[in-house]
């Protein structure tokens, strides 16, 4: 790196990163008083943006390296910067990110001002494979790019959103608007073929609280996602440190499934349902994780066909608990049930209840390569005691037990296969075979 590199920075800097008297002496033998940069480079010395080398010299004509650029970088960062020369600081500070990071000095602070929304995102492809007893086998490929901006808004505040362009590689007519895969005819696992916004919410972060306000992402804290894993439009409020209370009030149109339990109609497949839920937990890395939480799905039209009575509503208790065995071992499980009363259309409870039992060992980490994990669980998923579980193998309706294997194989990449091996549970009754295969690949970007 030439002469002037430093030329620029010590006199398009110097007025920002220094003060706008140049009245320091100039610690450098080597640098004359008649030097043209004289004042500039005395008044960083004194700033402590340049330090020269141990023998007093400044050497302006040696090229230097990044490292040492980096260096003064940093310091012009730490003094500060108005106008102009703060643009040219975070200009600099972009160009020489990697060499900071190495210093210590923290850039993601750096990239906000630079530009106020960060992007981060995936490509992902699933193949999924089911066997059905007494029904055609279901084979589907899905290849999703997925892309999730967040948005500075100020100290407290963020914006963020989700966006997905899916497509699903088995249907001959996949584009947006021919009723493939849509909201009108959704495929399996909630796959909407085309673009769709997931999500779009705004987060308020303060000391021992929490607001989001939009069409936000929800898991079920107290239960690890066995009742839900999805989008609510609407609030949530979380307070707390170590015991937290978490409140969601919203609408959630995931109901595919839960119309299509014992033939309700494909009239009702467009419904969305009020949803309130309050859980109470401790903080998720303790050794050990407790849990309980209440949830209220409301639609009069859907839930008066499935009960077969006037009742509008599942009103669902579940609880939690998790041992982290070791560092590499954990085992959680937990339980749901309905107490709304007993499915009429089959006469059984065996719908209103779900529990599971999970031991993890481990997990990929993209940021680690070949790092990896693998688990074992026992689910059943009763049809009116869940509404999305988070589980990939396992669904809504089945019991049975499931396996799966993840790693990375290099940065950014991981790759997961889970099988599961169970039945349909059909509310209940009649019990029948279920098979399905899992497969995923993510490119993080």
């Amino acid at each position: 790196m030439k002469k002037s590199i430093i030329s620029v920075l010590t006199t398009a800097l110097v007025v920002g990163a220094a003060s706008t008297t140049f009245a320091a002496a100039n610690p450098f033998e080597d640098v004359p008083a008649d030097h043209w940069a004289y004042d500039a480079i005395a008044q960083l010395a004194a700033d402590g943006v340049i330090e020269g080398y141990g023998d007093g010299t400044y050497r302006g004509d040696q090229e230097i390296t990044r490292y040492e650029m980096a260096q003064m970088v940093a310091r012009a960062m730490a003094k500060g910067a108005n106008g102009a020369d703060k643009a040219l600081i975070d200009k600099l500070a972009a160009e020489f990110a990697d060499e900071l990071n190495n210093l210590g000095v923290r850039v993601a602070a750096l990239e906000k001002k630079v530009d106020n929304v960060k992007w981060q995102g995936t490509v992902r492809y699933r193949w999924i494979a089911e066997r059905q007893e007494g029904n055609l086998d279901n084979d589907h490929q899905y290849v999703t790019l997925r892309l999730e901006p967040e948005m500075q808004i100020n100290k407290n505040w963020t914006g963020h959103a989700r966006l997905d362009y899916n497509t699903d590689m088995n249907s001959a007519a996949n584009a947006p608007g021919n009723g493939i895969n849509s909201r009108q005819n959704p495929g399996p696992n909630g796959v909407e073929d085309g673009f769709v916004m997931e999500r779009a919410w705004v987060q308020g972060d303060y000391n021992n609280f929490q607001i989001l306000l939009g069409k936000l992402p929800y898991v079920t804290f107290a239960d690890n996602g066995m009742f839900f894993d999805e989008n609510v439009a609407g609030g949530q409020l979380t307070v707390g440190n170590k015991i937290k209370a978490t409140v969601t009030v919203g609408r959630t149109d995931n109901l595919g499934d839960i119309n299509d339990f014992h033939g309700v109609g494909p009239g009702l497949i467009n419904t969305t349902a009020s949803y309130q839920a309050i859980e109470i937990y401790n903080d998720r890395d303790d050794k050990i994780t407790w849990g309980v939480g209440y949830h209220h799905v409301a639609d009069q039209e859907l839930f008066s066909q499935i009960y077969g009575t006037d009742k509008k509503a599942m009103n669902v208790w579940d609880i939690g608990l998790g041992w982290q065995i070791n560092d590499d071992f954990n085992l959680n499980g937990a339980y749901a049930w309905n107490t709304t009363g007993e499915v009429a259309n089959n006469g059984t409870s065996g719908a209103a209840k779900a529990w599971t039992v999970e031991l993890d060992y481990k997990g990929a980490d993209p940021e680690v390569p070949w790092s990896w994990g693998a688990h074992v669980a026992y689910r059943k998923l009763g049809a009116l005691a869940v509404l999305a579980p988070t589980y990939d193998g396992a669904a809504w309706d089945t019991k049975g037990w499931e396996v799966g294997f993840d790693v990375a194989p290099m940065k950014n990449f991981t790759a997961t296969v889970i099988y599961f091996h169970g039945k349909d549970m059909n509310g209940g009754n009649n019990d029948t075979n279920h098979k399905k295969l899992f497969t995923e690949l993510n490119f993080f970007f």
